[in-house]
């Protein structure tokens, strides 16, 4: 049976390994680890045995590394993680929702060309997302602008959840 304070251990070993340690809570480790081994009037003796393979683990990023992706003349990279975009147009006319998305888009293409204007075709829709937002409030102040520089299409643009490319500096 697992005694109280192997617990502890584990559950710490846990938590370090499951989110990652930066060099100050590989401190605050070292303290706990001392503070179990130190002994004391009403406290047990506690040893602790620590491998070494778990030493190397502790302290590295846990995440994998991010995939990094070039444009197509090669001057931008980026990578792709899940954020947010502004749709400003769905439709499903056969006839007329393709030429309106992309009318849509070369507006806003020409008022806003730091932010990219993608026609989608998801059958039956014709959708048009504008921006790369990595949060939520970006997004909204973007949207908010465009309302204002567009508000005969205003009231159909909303905020979407998307895979965006987020350039890297």
């Amino acid at each position: 049976m697992i005694n109280f304070h192997s617990k502890v251990i584990y559950l710490i070993l846990f938590l370090s390994l499951t989110f990652g340690v930066d060099a100050q809570t590989s401190r605050q480790k070292n303290e706990i680890l001392k503070e179990l081994n130190s002994g004391g009037p009403g406290k047990g003796k506690v040893t602790i045995y620590e491998d070494e393979s778990i030493k190397q683990i502790l302290g590295r990023p846990m995440g994998p590394p991010r995939t990094i992706y070039s444009d197509a003349e090669g001057s931008v990279q980026y990578y792709k993680m899940r954020g947010f975009k502004v749709q400003a147009f769905s439709g499903n006319d056969q006839r007329t929702s393709r030429d309106e998305a992309n009318r849509k888009q070369s507006l806003i293409a020409n008022q806003y060309p730091e932010h990219e204007a993608i026609v989608l075709f998801e059958s039956p829709f014709w959708r048009l997302r504008v921006g790369n937002f990595q949060n939520r409030a970006e997004a909204e102040g973007f949207l908010q602008q465009l309302r204002e520089s567009f508000p005969s299409f205003g009231k159909e643009m909303y905020i979407v959840v998307d895979e965006v490319k987020i350039p890297i500096n």
